[in-house]
């Protein structure tokens, strides 16, 4: 699973893509998000389209939103490689509108099915096969902040996180629809990937920016217990 930015490295989303495809072989699965926080009226994505409209505008530009589609949805927040991933031909896209997964390789469909529309990524999402398979993470010159695999840690807290309402629109442009998950929170993200043991780490420099690359199943163990203790402690909601 890869988190990308290749800003200022002069090199083309295929030309990456083509590359991690090459070094995984013929057995490998390349997996990215392909997230659409567009669609969901409290993200800040939504929020910063509708910033300099009239209240009204804003309620036609809500009625006028396309459902997503697996298919057909981009992922323009994700960055270049996602979206490139996301429309190589024969890629699979899980089925949640707002935090999908694309993936290309043989084990693409078999990961990526089943992503159920009321958890992001949780038990019933594609992070927990993820975790299962022992699946690597790459963060190539991006940092721990995005790591979407500590969301399934947040998950499996104790306690959870509490439940809360999200909003998006499926089926049919303007159908707005509600449904509860847990709250998810990344802010204490970078924080709890510095303090990961450096031997389940394995660091490099590319273009200037670090790259990481770990397994998964080791760093959400380790950052479930981190996030049971330090968010008990601070009240992190």
């Amino acid at each position: 699973m890869v988190h990308a930015s290749l800003s200022g490295t002069g090199l083309s989303p295929t030309r990456v893509r083509d590359a991690l495809l090459e070094t995984l072989g013929p057995h490998g699965t390349l997996v990215v998000p392909a997230f659409t926080p567009e669609n969901s009226d409290s993200s800040r994505a939504h929020q910063a389209l509708v910033a300099h409209l009239s209240a009204q505008e804003a309620e036609q530009f809500r009625a006028s939103m396309p459902p997503f589609a697996p298919d057909s949805t981009p992922c323009p927040s994700m960055g270049a490689l996602a979206e490139c991933v996301r429309t190589t031909p024969g890629a699979v896209r899980s089925a949640h509108p707002q935090t999908s997964l694309a993936a290309i390789g043989p084990r693409a469909g078999e990961l990526l099915a089943g992503h159920d529309p009321h958890c992001h990524l949780g038990e019933r999402s594609p992070l927990a096969r993820l975790y299962a398979a022992d699946a690597q993470v790459l963060l190539l010159r991006m940092g721990f902040e995005v790591c979407s695999a500590f969301h399934l840690a947040e998950y499996r807290m104790t306690p959870p996180p509490p439940p809360r309402l999200y909003r998006c629109v499926v089926g049919h442009r303007g159908n707005w629809v509600t449904y509860e998950d847990l709250t998810l929170y990344d802010g204490d993200f970078a924080e709890a990937g510095a303090r990961l043991p450096d031997e389940l780490l394995l660091r490099r420099e590319w273009a200037g920016r670090p790259v990481t690359l770990f397994g998964m199943r080791a760093a959400v163990d380790d950052v479930r217990d981190q996030l049971s203790r330090s968010r008990l402690r601070n009240d992190v909601k």
